[in-house]
């Protein structure tokens, strides 16, 4: 019966916010966590050339596009 009565006055639930998609992934287990594969797989999509255009590198320091990487993979199938 108590639970009964306090449902009715239940505190509103918070806002949730929808997840934030980071704009930049980083190395190559940001390419692996982007396209959820292994880091050999995300080696291979790398050096396919097919993402070229959303990667920035200099040195070993690698910077991927999210958006244009993913719009470019779904483009090459």
């Amino acid at each position: 019966m108590f639970l009964q009565n306090n449902l009715n006055n239940e505190v509103p639930l918070k806002n949730v916010q929808p997840e934030k998609k980071e704009k930049h992934v980083f190395g190559i287990l940001g390419i692996a966590k982007l396209f959820g594969c292994s880091k050999s797989s995300a080696n291979r999509i790398k050096k396919s050339g097919i993402i070229d255009e959303a990667i920035i590198q200099n040195g070993r320091k690698i910077i991927v596009d999210t958006e244009l990487a993913l719009e470019l993979m779904k483009e090459s199938k």
